[in-house]
């Protein structure tokens, strides 16, 4: 007696078709801090961690371990650790992140962690996970959001903007330039230029 197939073929559609998009836009960006600055009793702290996230491209771990002490406001400098063995680094602090900070620094003088929790210890991963989500949902964005998209913003950010591999890999901390080369690979304007008339 033959077997009858329970699976039934699917159709194709649009839907199953569509890559996922692994990282955010700048005007997304923009958006998820707008909502965060809307949405809850912390809307400075957590939209400013949303910013600290991308313009460094820092990892969910990175930006909840980031303490003070990491922080030169008056140099405008931010001493990145990288965590998978990562290479460190300095960036500069830009004048709305510098704001930002300053305001934060301000709101909590005497703690060493930069985002802190109700109850005064560092957001963790999975807090900030969490809020990522949540912020997500509501502003409506059509695609589920997580933390690492942050970091992947960023780098195609930078890669977009026409900045060396190279120097992308090292402000990202990548031991592997293959990690880096993904965001130069997909960036949409690498073609623009090709046959102008």
């Amino acid at each position: 007696m033959a077997m009858k197939s329970t699976s039934r073929k699917r159709t194709p559609s649009i839907v199953n078709l569509t890559v996922k998009r692994r990282y955010l836009t700048a005007r997304e960006i923009e958006r998820l801090m707008d909502r965060a600055r809307k949405h809850g009793r912390y809307g400075h702290r957590d939209a400013t961690m949303i910013l600290v996230a991308y313009r460094h491209g820092l990892r969910a771990s990175e930006v909840c371990d980031l303490q003070w002490q990491q922080i030169e406001l008056s140099e405008g400098r931010l001493h990145v650790h990288r965590v998978k063995s990562g290479i460190p680094s300095v960036h500069p602090i830009r004048g709305d992140e510098m704001r930002a900070l300053r305001k934060l620094r301000r709101d909590y003088p005497k703690d060493a962690y930069v985002f802190v929790s109700e109850r005064g210890g560092p957001i963790g991963p999975i807090g900030f996970h969490r809020l990522v989500q949540r912020l997500g949902e509501a502003a409506k964005m059509p695609f589920p959001i997580h933390p690492h998209m942050l970091r992947h913003a960023c780098g195609f950010k930078l890669a977009n903007d026409g900045h060396d591999t190279r120097a992308l890999q090292h402000y990202l901390g990548h031991k592997n330039i293959q990690h880096t080369v993904r965001y130069t690979e997909m960036a949409p304007n690498r073609f623009k230029d090709f046959w102008r008339d």
